[in-house]
């Protein structure tokens, strides 16, 4: 059987390993529990991560990316539709959902590589784009509800149909926000 890829690999491990840190959490995941499961050395393991925080950064940098580039497309906006803004965040936040629950069940760990300083920017960056530059208490409350329950509706609705859960969400945090 030939030997996978280079890239190939890496992927392979980043799957186990978010698998393994999900069912053990990040810090009681070892890298030879994640060699071990995928059949390779751990010097093998080891060329293509030289941590684990470097696996567990790897494996974040593609919401990273994503929801940078969401919002940097919002914030470069002159007007904001906020139910089209929540749907796109929805999306890029379901497109990651394994991440998600990863996030609800380790934060501690993610907090060890910074992820969570970078959600608490997103959340901030967001909820000025919904509710304005200079909104008020309430406004800054709704929007921060509208946001915290979109991403509690994806982890605790997660069997839902996507369909289904994307209309419903939308909706529920489109009355959080209130008239427009």
């Amino acid at each position: 059987m030939p030997r996978p890829k280079t890239s190939q690999t890496r992927q392979r491990i980043q799957e186990a390993a978010l698998e393994l840190f999900t069912e053990q959490g990040v810090r009681q995941t070892s890298l030879r529990q994640i060699a071990d499961r995928l059949g390779l050395t751990k010097p093998a393991l080891y060329y293509h991560f030289e941590s684990r925080e470097e696996l567990v950064t790897s494996l974040l940098q593609p919401l990273v990316d994503d929801l940078d580039a969401l919002l940097a497309e919002d914030e470069a906006a002159s007007e904001i539709d906020a139910r089209d803004l929540l749907g796109r965040y929805f999306d890029v936040s379901y497109k990651h959902h394994a991440l998600m629950g990863l996030m609800r069940q380790d934060l501690p760990a993610l907090g060890e590589v910074g992820f969570v300083t970078r959600v608490l920017g997103w959340r901030r960056r967001l909820t000025v784009l919904l509710a304005g530059p200079d909104a008020d208490t309430a406004a800054q409350a709704r929007a921060i509800v509208a946001l915290g329950g979109l991403a509690d509706c994806l982890v605790l609705l997660a069997e839902t149909p996507v369909d289904e859960l994307r209309e419903a969400t939308l909706d529920a945090a489109c009355a959080a926000l209130g008239p427009s």
